[in-house]
């Protein structure tokens, strides 16, 4: 039996304390907050979307960055294995749109407790409001941890779990990028990723709170068309966000910050070409042939997206529909085909659900997770480079890569 540390008490560094554990080995926890799982507490609005119910190589499809690293991770911890540990700590499971699952209660908290319950059960020492500062290395192995007090504590494992950049607040400062360094490995640059856009056009905050469903947005840069995706999407007092908005920044955000233009191009109406939206439009005009236009596109449009539309579309609100020239017409129908969203930036790793970027996965050994510059050193979760779409995967990259580690320690 072998004395393992693990820093950080989130769903990564549980899962490797609990497979640690599950294994004979005395494993502690070191975690800065007051209690655990702080950013599991804040997934899924409050209900966390624990994992996805799809097949492993469906999960595996949706990590956008060195997804074949994580084979051996998935395979050995998955989707299923994770429900059944909630499950069988008394937390009910469902399943919702997109394969997302969640508890029944809809309570994130539910699920922390279900994990905490394990690591009691295991013997599991957590010690809370500890900071680490350091991994101790001698020649070239781990050896334990310095704390931020300066008391050192020696253990045969080191796992670290640290997190990333994202939701500061829950304690991700990113204390793992720079203890890997400290100890010889290899930091991509880090951005927020799977975060809301700030956007230039001033009609944007008279949108606030508008929530369209069934559109599709296309994001250019320039002629070029970078991602596109059918969904949902939000209008804030800032920008967008929402569903098809945080997929692209997966995609978009090292272009962002690296100051390239980007144009949000909205499909208010993709299931219609332009010629039978034309159609749709000039049907409903012969029923309002006699309003003002402000009061004939209430049977196409959000009212709160009316007044938007009229103004972009340059034409008179008051002018009778009757009156409305084909070209102007057309005017309109190309708008709602393509309303243009310029994107300045994104809202930063405080409102990023996860971190682009981290630990180079080359110097891990995806069997194990250990590094192959330390020995004894163990990396997992976020603060590796991985990261995944929404949908409960990068929760379940946490979970897999902790639970490996946990096992593979010695």
């Amino acid at each position: 039996m072998s004395k393992v540390i693990v820093v950080g008490g989130g769903a990564s560094g549980m899962l490797a304390a609990i497979g640690a554990a599950e294994c004979g080995h005395s494993v502690t926890i070191y975690e800065k907050n007051e209690k655990l799982g702080k950013k599991i507490y804040i997934t899924g609005k409050g209900r966390c979307n624990i994992t996805n119910a799809s097949e492993m190589d469906v999960l595996l499809k949706n990590v956008i960055r060195n997804n074949k690293f994580l084979y051996s991770a998935f395979y050995t911890y998955t989707n299923d294995s994770i429900v059944a540990l909630i499950n069988e700590m008394g937390v009910e499971t469902k399943i919702e749109r997109g394969n997302r699952i969640f508890p029944v209660s809809d309570k994130s908290s539910d699920v922390i407790m279900a994990l905490s319950k394990r690591l009691k059960e295991l013997g599991v020492d957590i010690k809370y409001n500890s900071i680490a500062k350091s991994v101790i290395v001698k020649e070239t192995t781990a050896i334990g941890i310095e704390l931020e007090n300066g008391n050192k504590i020696y253990a045969d494992n080191v796992i670290v779990a640290t997190g990333g950049y994202s939701y500061q607040t829950t304690g991700s400062s990113g204390d793992g990028y720079r203890m890997a360094k400290e100890v010889g490995h290899n930091v991509t640059k880090i951005y927020p990723s799977l975060v809301p856009f700030n956007a230039k056009e001033e009609y944007i905050k008279e949108l606030q709170g508008l929530s369209l469903k069934n559109v599709k947005a296309a994001f250019y840069c320039g002629d070029k068309e970078l991602y596109s995706e059918f969904g949902e999407m939000l209008f804030t007092h800032f920008g967008v966000s929402g569903p098809i908005v945080l997929s692209a920044s997966s995609y978009l955000t090292e272009k962002i910050s690296n100051n390239e233009n980007i144009t949000m191009k909205i499909d208010l109406k993709p299931a219609l070409s332009f010629e039978a939206l034309d159609a749709r439009v000039t049907k409903d005009f012969s029923s309002n042939i006699n309003k003002d236009f402000r009061n004939s596109l209430n049977d196409l449009l959000p009212k709160k997206l009316i007044p938007v539309i009229i103004n972009l579309a340059g034409i008179d609100e008051f002018k009778k529909v009757h009156d409305i020239t084909r070209e102007e017409r057309h005017k309109l129908v190309l708008l709602l085909k393509c309303l243009e969203v310029t994107i300045t930036s994104t809202r930063g790793f405080n409102e990023a659900i996860i971190t682009r970027g981290g630990i180079e996965v080359k110097e891990i050994n995806s069997s194990t997770m250990e590094s192959k510059i330390i020995k004894h050193l163990f990396f997992t979760g976020e603060v590796l480079d991985l990261d995944a779409l929404t949908g409960g995967y990068n929760l379940q990259i946490a979970y897999s890569t902790g639970y490996l580690a946990g096992i593979s320690v010695y």
